[in-house]
This record gives structure tokens, sequence and C-alpha cells, in this order.
């Protein structure tokens, strides 16, 4: 088991290298955005980051699965991906409403609100795909099923794996999420203990993804606390008497000692704990990831880095940290943050209200630097933690190569040494039927010696390519060529012509110009003139329609592909296959909410249908923050269109068609 974990920490680091570009990339742009700067130049940044964070669990999933799997083939990481979108898909709130047969969407057990980016359905949809391509990448079907034998079985397996972890999450899962939420709830009125508490397990249930069901307890308006939401309302929140100095905050402000000075503090313990031949490796890991946390509150870099291949030391990490959210709340030292609690946050948060003696915080993480440190180092050094940089060995393991009696290891070692063995050969690939060879030159090439081998026949393209036809099981004597030519797997294709490859023949698709309008919502329709927004009304981003909506479903105005979602959710744009971009606005000045009232269930890069659900918005959340519900559609690049026409009828029905819109 030690070992296993030890392996599964490993896998992780190639995830977890990317995430602190991200992470600095989403701080640098809450820190402009946070000075009141909000440009296309932040929604770049933003949108540059959180299209690494917002996919993390998936990122999990496919380093895992190449990581874990023997002989870390790229087939095994395809594999992790289709493991992960099974219960990505299947567990989706609309999927579920489906399953269970419900009646309303907002019927659907909050639980599963998290599951596009849930880490551990990511970790788990690794670890299986692993598994899948362990035990079946060599299995030999009979000859009538033998195209799907091998490599091509093991998507195959993963994704019926992850349908049976699916059907059990199904019925587990709301009912771990709903004892967390009460548990969080009863927990909610033991003041500073309770925030110690809440600290504690927001750390242990990281790994699961099931914190969000403690944060939404406190962080939000599920209990009455909404600790952030009244926070960032600052004065307004006082006026109302929504917040309280040195209690508004006590949810928050604990995390910032320990992630501005904890745990860049631990990694520095890391760091000197590692081997001497280690070090140089170690310490660019773990200053990325240090200052990642300090500056921008992004912790995973850090935390998977140890949470696996060390587990005590997170387990110390999550206690440290519930005494550090108890010693904040106890003395009424608060802040509180908008996206985490890095030195971004910390400093605009300086400004509010609310907050209460927050620069006691900075002598707070003092304090916890060197009890993150000392407490760190000791533990290492007494446990011999294999933290990164202290693994003995690579951690590599050795290929495997082709011996035996077995017909494909045979038949490859002729093919092989017809071929020029490792002096002519360069690239193996293979397709369904045949091997696609690169080499040096295919003058070289025996070929009498290769058809003696009873192989179907040999095709030359040209002086450097040569194809040889083996039928189904191809894959089979690729592999073992991939042994014998030192690789542990087949390369992928290098400087082969198009025209030597089968099926690669380009298909023209006619793109209609005409796309048909869909109301985004029950409700009236209106003309954008009458929208109650300058900017929408007198035209200014384009011409388009809008909906005063009675419910908060919203459906795509047309078909195409999701081109941007807005970090605070309130808006989300499309991409119309024949070129016209459109704006769906939902709400007037929604973003100050910041993606409070709305739930998102399509994502950037997603091919979306006309009249598809996408979003449902709270009105009633709008209503008591004193905004307008108008859900707007804006065709933004008015040079790709040549008409527009929307009906004059007033009441709709989402998925009704309103009218068109026609492309140049």
């Amino acid at each position: 088991m030690k070992a296993y974990m030890q392996r599964m920490g490993r896998s992780l680091m190639l995830p977890v290298a990317v995430l602190p570009a991200a992470s600095l990339l989403v701080g640098i742009a809450n820190w402009i955005v946070g000075m009141g700067i909000s440009n296309a130049g932040t929604t770049f940044l933003m949108n540059a980051g959180l299209a690494i964070l917002n996919h993390l669990a998936l990122l999990f999933a496919v380093g895992l699965s190449l990581g874990m799997s023997k002989d870390k083939d790229g087939s095994a990481a395809l594999a992790g991906l289709v493991a992960y979108l099974v219960p990505q898909t299947v567990l989706a709130p609309l999927s579920v409403q489906g399953l269970l047969g419900l009646t309303n969407l907002a019927d659907v057990n909050p639980a599963f609100n998290s599951m596009d980016n849930n880490v551990f359905v990511g970790i788990v949809a690794g670890l299986v795909a692993a598994e899948m391509y362990n035990r079946f990448s060599q299995v030999k079907l009979p000859m009538a099923l033998s195209f799907f034998s091998g490599k091509r079985l093991v998507p195959i397996m993963s994704a019926l794996g992850m349908l049976v972890v699916s059907a059990i999450l199904l019925f587990i899962w709301p009912s771990v999420y709903d004892v967390l939420v009460a548990f969080g709830k009863g927990i909610s009125g033991l003041g500073f203990i309770g925030a110690g508490v809440y600290g504690l397990f927001n750390r242990l249930l990281i790994p699961t993804g099931l914190h969000h069901a403690l944060n939404s307890v406190f962080w939000f308006d599920v209990a009455g606390i909404n600790d952030i939401g009244n926070f960032l309302a600052g004065q307004q929140a006082l006026d109302t008497g929504k917040a309280i100095v040195g209690q508004t905050g006590m949810y928050q402000a604990g995390f910032f000692p320990v992630m501005m000075f904890g745990l860049p503090a631990g990694a520095l313990a890391i760091y000197q704990s590692a081997r001497p031949e280690k070090k140089k490796q170690t310490a660019s890991l773990m200053l990325a990831a240090g200052f990642a946390s300090f500056f921008t509150g992004v912790t995973e870099p850090l935390e998977f880095s140890f949470m696996f291949v060390a587990w005590p030391l997170y387990v110390l990490h999550a206690i440290f940290t519930g005494i550090s959210l108890a010693v904040s709340a106890f003395f009424h030292w608060t802040a509180g943050f908008a996206f985490s609690a890095g030195f971004v946050d910390y400093f605009l948060s300086l400004k509010n209200p609310v907050a209460n003696q927050p620069l006691m915080l900075l002598v707070q993480g003092a304090a916890f630097a060197v009890i993150y440190y000392f407490g760190f180092r000791f533990a290492i050094q007494k446990f011999n933690l294999m933290t990164p940089g202290r693994e003995v060995g690579t951690g590599e393991e050795t290929p495997e190569v082709a011996t035996g009696e077995d017909k494909f290891s045979h038949l490859a070692t002729e093919i092989y040494t017809a071929l020029g063995g490792s002096d002519n050969v360069r690239v193996i690939d293979n397709c369904t039927t045949r091997l696609r060879l690169q080499v040096k030159d295919t003058n070289q090439v025996n070929q009498e010696k290769i058809k003696a081998t009873g192989v179907p026949g040999v095709k030359v393209i040209d002086d450097t390519n040569i194809q040889v036809i083996v039928g189904t099981e191809v894959q089979f004597v690729a592999d073992e060529m991939g042994k014998l030519h030192g690789q542990s797997a087949p390369a992928k294709r290098m400087n082969v012509p198009k025209q030597s490859f089968e099926d690669e023949t380009p298909v023209d698709k006619e793109v209609a110009k005409t796309n048909e309008l869909y109301a985004v919502a029950n409700g009236k329709l209106i003309p954008i003139s009458e929208v109650a927004d300058a900017v929408f009304s007198e035209k200014m981003m384009g011409d388009g329609f809008a909906v005063i909506p009675t419910s908060g479903e919203i459906f795509a105005p047309v078909s195409g592909t999701i081109a941007s979602i807005f970090p605070t959710k309130h808006a989300v744009g499309i991409k119309t296959d024949s070129g016209i971009e459109v704006l769906l606005h939902m709400g007037i000045n929604t973003v100050d909410l910041k993606g409070e009232p709305f739930t998102i269930y399509v994502e950037e890069g997603q091919h979306i249908a006309r009249g598809q659900l996408i979003a449902e918005v709270d009105l009633a959340m709008l209503a008591v923050n004193e905004k307008k519900t108008d859900m707007i559609v804006v065709f933004t690049n008015g040079e790709a269109i040549e008409t527009v026409i929307v009906d004059t009828v007033t009441s709709v029905h989402g998925n009704e068609v309103i009218g068109k819109v026609e492309a140049k």
C-alpha cells in the first residue's frame, strides 16, 4: 500500500506542475479587477488561468492514468479521459433528474452540482483507467472481435468500470453530502471552536471534493451565515445588519495565515528535507507552488505534492488550519476573499469596513510560518515521510523486452530484422490493419523476407515510408516491435506524406447561414431597445432581444460552441457555425453578485444545441439584491450579420422559436 501511494503521489506531479502558472494568471487578473479595472485583458488572463483550474479533476484523471500505467503508454491517458467523462456526464444535474425521475431540476440534490470538477471523481477515474490498462492492454480477443483487442479494449473497460462507480455514487453521494451539511450546521453555533472544527474538516475533505458541502454552510446562504457574501457586501451589509464587525469573515480569516505564510514555510521545510541530488528539482516545484499559495491562495500545487505520498503531513496541515481559524475567530481578527486567501484578496480586503484588525493576521501568519516550518521538518524527519525529493530511486519502471515464443513477438522480430533493424528503422506506428513504418531507406528493406512471414502484403510508399499489412491484430505486432526498437510504445507518425494514410480526405461541409433564434426563458419578449441599460438598449454592443423571465431556467438562443463563460457566471459567449458571435447576458449589473445566483450547465468549448438548457438563475436572489432580471441576447459581431428578425409576440416559452439571424 505504501508503494502504491508513493506511485500515486509521483503520478500527480505531472498535472500539479501546471497549476502554479494557472493560479498566477488568475491572481493577476483578480488584482487588476480589484483596482477597478475590468477589460478584455483581465478577462483574457482570468479565463486562461481558469481553463486549467476549472478542469483540475480532468488533469488528475489523465495524469494518474498515465503515471500509474505499467509502461506509461499514451493510450492509458486516453482511457483516463474516457473514464472521467462517464461520471461527469452521468452524474450531471440534468442527467440525475432524468435517472431519478424528478419533476424539477431544483429537486436534484446539490451534491451533484460540483461533479463537473470533482477532484475525487478525477482521482478515481485515473486509478480505474490505469488498472484497466494494466489488466487488459495485452488481452487478445477471438478473431471475430480482434479489432477490440489490447489497447482498444482499455477505454471500453474503463468506461464500464466508471459506469459502475457512477451508479454507486448516484445513491451514496447525496447521503454523504447531506450528512456533511448537517454536520456543518451543527458546529456553526460553537463560536471560535466551530470555526476551528470547520477549518480542520475543510482541509481533510479536499481529496474527496466534499469540502464544498461544508463551504456551502459557512460561506454561502445555506444556513443563514453567508460569510463571503456579507463580507464582500461591505458597508451595505453593515447598514442592513447582515454583517457584524469582528464576526463576519471569521470562517475566512484563518485561511490567510495558512495560505500566505504557513504553507510556503512548509514548502521550505520540504525543500530542505530533500536529498542533495534532488534539491534543485524540488526547489523549482516548491518555489512555484509556495508562491502560488502566498500570492493567489491556490494551494493545490503544494497540497497535492504531499497529500498522498506523505499523508500524515497532510493531516498535520489540516490540524494547523483548524487551529488558525480558531485563533483568528477567538480574537475577532477578520478579513475575507472573493477568490481565495492569498495576498491579492488580503490586500483588497483591507479597505473593506467589515474587516476587523486585519493587520493582526500578518502577526498570526508569522507565528504560523514558524509552526509549519518546524512542524513539517520534525514530522518529515521523525517518520521518514517521502515528501517530494526524498524518494529512493527514480520510480520509473524498466520497459519490457520482446521475448518468449509468443507468435506476435516472433513475427515482430522477423519483420524488424527484415526492415534493417535499428540501423534503418526510425518510426513505428500502426493503424487498423497495417504497420506504418518510417525508415532511412526503403531500398534496404528485404521485402521478400517480410512476405515470407505470411503477412498479406507489403506496400512501399516512397524512399522513407513503407507499410506492412498484418490484419486486425496489428497492434500486438507493433507493440513487440516497439520493445525491440527500444520504445515503450509505438511512436507517433512523423513526416509521413499525408496521401499515404487512409480515410484522411477532407470532406467539405456546408454551413447554414440562417440560424433560428430560440427564446432563452419563459416570460415576456421585449426588443433590445427596451432593456433597462443604455449599453444594450442603444445597441452599443449590437442588435438583439431580451426576455423578462418568469422562471430561472435559461436556454440556448442558438446552436453553436460555448466560446466563453465569464468568471462571475453572469454571461456566456456562443459562436455559431456560421461565425455569428452571441452574448447571453443574464440580468443587469449582476456581475456584482460574484456568480452566486447562477448555475452553469455547460463549459467552454462545448458544442450546444439550440434550445438546450445551459444555466439556471436564482431570480429571488436577483430581486433581493435589487437587480433587473432581463435575459439579454446580443449579436456582437454585426459586420458578420446580414439580417436579424425577431417575432412581435410578447409571451414566450423557453425553447420556442422566435425569429432568425442570417450571416453574410
